[in-house]
């Protein structure tokens, strides 16, 4: 595992390879298609001399640095996609600045035009999404909903399927909670207290739709923190223990046990959606479609900083994986 990785390194093809290679194979390179040791290096890639290829003895499969990778099969140079990686998710990094940087700013500092980075993007915050584990929280655990317009904004046929035409001005969501298909989905929260978090668009949130969600991500003999709104009334049957906070009566937090200090809050995720709204809000509206791949994104960049981990070794292990 490569500990530190500077920025300027993947400046240099051949010392990104290097950390690719590293991060990737740190016990020494393993055949993808039977996992053999056996493998020996064969040449080159045609068009960029510092792509090693191997060959495996035991099965004789060929592949190379990229074979299997977000990263395999573009044109670009893999140096290019990498620090397009990290710009996408530097500024999520700063507690103080949660906005993405735009195409038109990645564009700029990577001398590519914007209908390139933004096919690159796309594949980037999808290829990273589906190799991020699974995340499991323990401890005191803290749940909450929040709500946003998203309707199927550069999606004409699912404007067709509902039977109506495509709006000229932005979204306007109606008021209280909503639903998928109002438009107006919620996202479900589990953030750990001092650890990570997990985020998930939903149809809705009924008991139905979220106990199997908590089931999977929250180990069981947690305590879990919440307002008082119905759909958490079983939590304790499911193996949790429970607090609750009533907003509705102006209540935010409480010492349940007298040491003076408020343990029974849901302040910490209340915390994180500010930070999330500000990140979505240059966005100026996203889709159904896509806006899981941007909640994905986003977890992804603070797990990775709750874990102590940088976040550009933990992009570039996303992408090689």
């Amino acid at each position: 595992m490569v500990d530190l990785i500077k920025l300027t390194t993947l400046l240099d093809e051949a010392k990104c390879y290097e950390v690719i290679r590293q991060l990737r194979w740190p016990d020494g390179v393993v055949c993808l298609q039977c996992r053999g040791t056996g493998v020996v290096r064969n040449g080159h890639d045609d068009r960029e001399r510092d792509r090693q290829r191997y060959l495996c003895k035991t099965c004789r499969y060929r592949f190379d640095d990229l074979t299997g990778t977000v990263l395999a099969g573009h044109h670009q140079p893999v140096s290019t996609w990498v620090l397009g990686s990290y710009l996408m998710g530097v500024n999520l990094s700063n507690r103080q600045i949660a906005h993405e940087l735009s195409n038109r700013q990645i564009a700029h500092e990577l001398g590519l035009c914007e209908s390139d980075v933004q096919a690159m993007t796309e594949v980037l915050r999808r290829g990273i999404v589906a190799k991020t584990p699974d995340v499991v929280l323990s401890g005191d655990v803290e749940f909450d909903e929040l709500y946003v317009v998203a309707g199927h904004k550069g999606n004409p046929e699912a404007v067709r399927a509902k039977g109506r035409k495509g709006r000229c001005n932005r979204l306007k969501g109606g008021r209280g909670r909503g639903t998928l298909a109002k438009e107006k989905p919620p996202i479900f929260g589990m953030i750990e207290r001092g650890g990570q978090v997990v985020i998930r668009m939903l149809a809705n949130v009924q008991q139905a739709t979220i106990h199997p969600l908590i089931e999977k991500t929250v180990a069981k003999g947690s305590t879990v923190y919440t307002d008082e709104y119905g759909i958490y009334a079983r939590l304790p049957g499911l193996g949790y223990g429970h607090q609750t906070v009533c907003h509705g009566r102006g209540e935010y937090a409480r010492d349940e046990d007298g040491d003076g200090f408020c343990e029974v809050h849901v302040n910490t995720l209340e915390g994180f959606w500010s930070l999330l709204r500000s990140w979505l809000r240059p966005h100026r509206g996203l889709s159904q479609e896509k806006l899981p791949l941007y909640l994905g994104f986003f977890q992804f960049v603070h797990n990775a900083r709750r874990r102590g981990k940088a976040l550009l070794g933990s992009l570039i292990e996303a992408l090689v994986a």
